[in-house]
């Protein structure tokens, strides 16, 4: 039996049928969308290699059933950077160093986008470092990551500051 599913990808409104109710959001997006930005690292919700944000909070794609969110709006790593620009999260991890073989950047960086949205990084390393604790970098780029996260953070609201004033 098939389900129909819409979901919002990246700006894009897409129908979608699912043959198999218990398919993940990770594997929809990377088997069926070709949206391989997104990672899959354990496939246990440990590692946080397939953050993405689903209505503008983060979560570990491997654990969230697609069928789960109908109607959602899901943004992955592909759909961050807006006109050609690169998100300010995007940007900060290339200048500080945010990352070393890259596997886990996506999750990183989707991970420190949503921390930011969420208002919970704050100007405190290390509430930045809890708050991306679900993360985990087997090169161990932190520092680089913590930097980028506060930049980001830092530039992003300079950048809502100006747009109230």
């Amino acid at each position: 039996m098939a389900h129909s599913i819409q979901l919002t990808i990246n700006g894009e409104e897409r129908r979608i049928d699912l043959d198999d109710p218990r398919v993940t959001l990770l594997d929809l997006l990377r088997e069926r969308l070709d949206l391989t930005g997104t990672k899959k690292g354990c496939d246990r919700g440990q590692c946080g290699a397939c953050t993405i944000l689903v209505d503008g909070r983060r979560i570990n794609s491997c654990l969230a059933l697609a069928l789960s969110h109908d109607g959602a709006a899901v943004t992955t790593i592909e759909g961050l950077a807006e006109n050609g620009v690169l998100h300010p999260v995007q940007a900060a991890f290339i200048e500080h160093d945010g990352f070393q073989c890259g596997f886990c950047t996506p999750g990183q960086i989707m991970s420190a986008a949503g921390l930011i949205a969420e208002n919970q990084a704050g100007s405190d390393p290390e509430r930045v470092r809890e708050g991306m604790s679900g993360n985990l970098c087997r090169c161990a780029a932190y520092a680089g990551i913590t930097e980028a996260v506060l930049d980001a953070g830092n530039r992003m609201n300079v950048s809502a500051g100006e747009k109230a004033a």
